[in-house]
C-alpha cells in the first residue's frame, strides 16, 4: 500500500485532497503544527521519518500582496521547502505532486498559455512559485506539477465567498472585468489529482513517461466580473436574500482597483496535455461554481 504524505492539509486544496486521496493508500496529513515549512530541516526530518512513496504539496505562501514586502517569507515556503521535498523525493524515488500557478507567466496576450510557453512572472509570488517549479525539475525526481488558477472552495477565504458576503451587505458591487481566466474549484483539483495518481498506479508506461508539468483548470473562461455575476445570480435563484442583485454587480478596470502586486490580465491556461496524457475531461467552470453556491446557500438557511 502506498504511503502518501500530504502537506498543507488544512488549506482549500489540501482539505479536498484529504477526501480524494484517502482511497489510494495510507494517507498521512500534515499541517503547520506537524511540520513548519519555514524550516527545511523540519521538512527533511519528516520525510525521512515517514518514508512516503508519494509526497503531495498543497502548502504555499499565497498572500500575493504581502509577498511584495516579504519576499524572504514567500521564498521559504514556495521555493526552499519545495526544493527540500524534491531532493527527498529524488533520494527515495518517491513521486512529488506540487501545485503551481498562472502567475509564473507575464499575464500578457489573449491566448491560453501552454506548459512550454515562455515564463515571466511580474510579482514576487509568481517568481517564488516559478523558482519552486525549477527546483523540482532540477532535482530529477518523478513529479507532477499542476499549474492552476482562480482557486475557490466552500472552505477558507476566497473570491467567491467574499462576493456572496459583500452582496449580502451592499447594494452595489464593483468587480474587475479586464482580467480573464477560469475559476477552478479545489474539489476539481483534488479529484483530478487522485484520478491521475490512480492511473499512474495502474499504467507502468505512464509511470515512466508522465513526469512533468501540466495545466489544471476548469474549461471555459470568464472575467472576475463575470464570475461574480454568476455567483450572485445562482444565489438569488436558490433563494438567498441579497442586498445586491446581479445587475448591480458592475464592471471596472484593473486600473480602477490598484493593488501592491501586479495581477495578470491573461490567466488562461491550455489543458490539452493533461487531458490527452491521462484521458480526463475537464468540466466547464460553471459546473463546480454552481455546486459551491448551492452548498453555501444551504449553510445560510
Amino acid at each position: 500500500m502506498n504511503r502518501i504524505l500530504l502537506f498543507g492539509a488544512n488549506g482549500q486544496v489540501g482539505w479536498e485532497l484529504q477526501r480524494a486521496l484517502a482511497p489510494l493508500g495510507l494517507l498521512i496529513t500534515c499541517d503547520r503544527a506537524m511540520a513548519d515549512l519555514n524550516s527545511v530541516e523540519a521538512v527533511n526530518d519528516l520525510i525521512a521519518k515517514l518514508r512516503p512513496q508519494i509526497i503531495v504539496n498543497a502548502a504555499a505562501y499565497t498572500a500575493v500582496d504581502k509577498a511584495e514586502t516579504d519576499e524572504a517569507g514567500a521564498r521559504r515556503i514556495n521555493t526552499e521547502a519545495v526544493q527540500a521535498m524534491a531532493a527527498a523525493a529524488a533520494k527515495s524515488d518517491a513521486w512529488l505532486v506540487h501545485y503551481s500557478t498562472d502567475y509564473v507567466f507575464s499575464g500578457e496576450g489573449h491566448t491560453p498559455y501552454t506548459e512550454t510557453s515562455v515564463t515571466g512572472p511580474r510579482n514576487i509570488y509568481g517568481r517564488t512559485k516559478l523558482d519552486g517549479e525549477e527546483a523540482i525539475r532540477a532535482s530529477g525526481c518523478r513529479h507532477l506539477i499542476f499549474r492552476t488558477s482562480w482557486v475557490y472552495a466552500a472552505r477558507g477565504n476566497n473570491f467567491a465567498k467574499t462576493i456572496l458576503r459583500l452582496a449580502g451587505e451592499r447594494t452595489e458591487l464593483k468587480v474587475i472585468a479586464d482580467q480573464i481566466g477560469a475559476p477552478t474549484s479545489a474539489e476539481l483539483i483534488a479529484d483530478i489529482t487522485a484520478l491521475v495518481l490512480a492511473r499512474l498506479g495502474h499504467a507502468p508506461r505512464l509511470n515512466t513517461s508522465a513526469s512533468g508539468t501540466y495545466h489544471l483548470v476548469a474549461a471555459g473562461e470568464t472575467s472576475w466580473h463575470g464570475f461574480a455575476q454568476f455567483i450572485v445570480q445562482q444565489a438569488q435563484q436558490q433563494g438567498l436574500a441579497l442586498k445586491c442583485p446581479a445587475d448591480l454587480v458592475l464592471p471596472i478596470s484593473t486600473a480602477e482597483y490598484p493593488l501592491p502586486a501586479h495581477r495578470p490580465a491573461n490567466s488562461r491556461l491550455a489543458t490539452h496535455k493533461l487531458q490527452s496524457t491521462f484521458g480526463v475531461t475537464l468540466p466547464e467552470w460553471q459546473h463546480h461554481a454552481r455546486r459551491l453556491v448551492h452548498e453555501l446557500t444551504r449553510q445560510h438557511r
